[in-house]
């Protein structure tokens, strides 16, 4: 092997697959994503539902770079960090994937699930659903959305009341911050837009950009022995079949259907067109920067320490090895701050995801939300609801996995249905690009339908027979795209303009 291949210089290590896959991620955002963009031609002379429809609750002008910091928050949760770290007991395949799915499929979905909520008046992800794939379909993901965004709410409380239970007295314990939290977020939901998220996600936000390019820094200065590419893709950590479980792992550092629940939020913030780059799929490859670092240090962790605590024989936790990691290499009040950074993540995209129950309720049953009273008729039932799933969560000693593991598999889903809805508007637009979208949906559609048949919380099928059922899935949904796609050319479906 050629000497700048050689894995080691000295004591310091070359961490040649993490290096390129930073910068492509890097890269990509400037030649793909400019790609993308020019897709989808932004108007800067159009006028925005933030300035058309203000009405100082939910449509509400506001600076682009805060818009951004929202953004970046709302979607990253805990995919980019708990998940990158269980995602990195697959090894180098989780860095692939990252940029991979980053690129090509998380930041193009992210992107136009937020135009066409900017050219649709600031459309909720089922309406734009059902705009491009029918009424029906819609009403399905009327359900199936609300459902995924109670199950944000619930599961993304727990983590960090864990983190800040460590970092506090003894009487400020879990169930205390799980409170605090949840009375966080009835504020959050309730209140116009700029009155708590607008003021404090962008400090939010900086704490956890520095406890990313803190653990990214450090990784440098340390130059642990990371695997490389040329190892091979062996599942070192994990016996699981890297396809379909890597794919649902590694959700929000890679795509994620939640994502596109959150864009609309910023999209009736936007001032003009053409901040949609930077903001959605700007902040996507952000989250796949931050889900890149965390791989790549957990995946550090992993080898030095297993994936088993040998003091009491339990697996580390997402937020265990996260904690260890920030407090080893971040020092004392480093490491306080990065936790912080932690702990924000989850609790910012759990308020907006109710937030966006509210909204899309608000939809299905008509009403307006200017009126504080109108919210509660909304919000007191969605709370009650969200709070039984948690408590249930809570009691059982599986609850939170067997919640999180159908989160993570709807997440994905609702993922593919979106995808499949910007194909159908790119082709409705004439748009001869339209495989920017429709390969991810594939590709997707296949991961969604194999998991569900294979994973343990689903069908339980053999692996072979739930590979056979993905690809039957996949030329299935090849077949529908091709007869729907003439009989459109052929105008035997009405236009539908954007």
């Amino acid at each position: 092997m050629p000497p700048f291949f050689d894995k080691s210089i000295g004591n310091n290590h070359i961490m040649v697959t993490f290096s390129v896959a930073l910068a492509l991620l890097i890269i990509g955002y400037i030649v793909y994503g400019g790609f993308v963009n020019r897709i989808f031609g932004p108007d800067p002379k159009r006028e925005t539902p933030a300035v058309a429809m203000n009405d100082g609750v939910d449509y509400i002008p506001m600076p682009t770079w805060k818009i951004f910091m929202i953004q970046f928050l709302n979607i990253a949760g805990l995919g980019p960090i708990f998940g990158a770290i269980m995602g990195a007991q697959f090894g180098t395949a989780s860095y692939l994937w990252i940029v991979i799915g980053t690129l090509f499929a998380g930041a193009v979905h992210d992107f136009f699930s937020g135009c066409l909520s900017i050219r649709n008046n600031g459309a909720n992800l089922p309406e734009l659903i059902g705009k491009y794939l029918g009424n029906r379909t819609k009403a399905v993901m009327n359900v199936f959305t609300i459902v995924l965004m109670v199950l944000v709410g619930a599961v993304f409380v727990s983590g960090p009341a864990e983190l800040l239970a460590g970092m506090t007295p003894e009487a400020l314990n879990v169930n205390f911050w799980i409170v605090a939290i949840f009375l966080y977020y009835i504020l959050a939901t309730l209140l116009p837009v700029d009155k708590i998220i607008g003021r404090i996600y962008p400090l939010f936000a900086i704490a956890l950009l520095f406890m990313a390019f803190g653990v990214l820094i450090m990784l440098y200065v340390k130059s642990p022995q990371l695997p490389e590419i040329w190892d091979g893709f062996g599942t070192k950590y994990d016996p699981s079949p890297i396809f379909p479980m890597m794919f649902v792992s590694i959700a929000c550092g890679a795509i994620s259907g939640f994502h596109a629940t959150q864009s609309p939020l910023m999209a009736r913030c936007m001032r003009n067109e053409r901040h949609c780059r930077p903001i959605f799929y700007g902040a996507m490859v952000t989250e796949g920067i931050v889900a890149l670092i965390w791989a790549a240090a957990a995946t550090w962790f992993f080898g030095e320490h297993g994936t088993v605590d040998a003091a009491t024989g339990i697996p580390y936790s997402g937020a265990k090895v996260a904690t260890m990691i920030s407090k080893d290499w971040l020092g004392a009040i480093g490491g306080v701050v990065a936790i912080l950074g932690i702990v924000a993540a989850p609790i910012t995209s759990g308020d907006t995801a109710l937030r966006s129950a509210r909204l899309i309720l608000a939809d299905i049953l008509h009403l307006e939300q200017k009126s504080i009273r109108r919210r509660l008729y909304i919000c007191i039932p969605l709370f009650l609801v969200t709070m039984g799933v948690l408590i249930y969560s809570l009691a059982d000693a599986n609850g939170f996995k067997i919640i999180w593991r159908y989160f993570a598999w709807s997440n994905q889903t609702l993922s593919v249905f979106t995808l499949w809805a910007i194909t159908v508007y790119l082709v409705q637009q004439k748009k001869h690009a339209y495989w920017v979208t429709l390969i991810p949906a594939l590709f997707m559609t296949c991961v969604s339908v194999t998991y569900i048949c294979i994973a343990p919380e689903g069908f339980q099928l053999p692996q072979l027979v739930s590979y056979a059922i993905g690809g039957v899935a996949v030329l299935v949904a090849i077949v529908w795209f091709v007869v729907w796609r003439r009989k459109y050319m052929l105008g035997l479906h009405p236009v539908k303009k954007a």
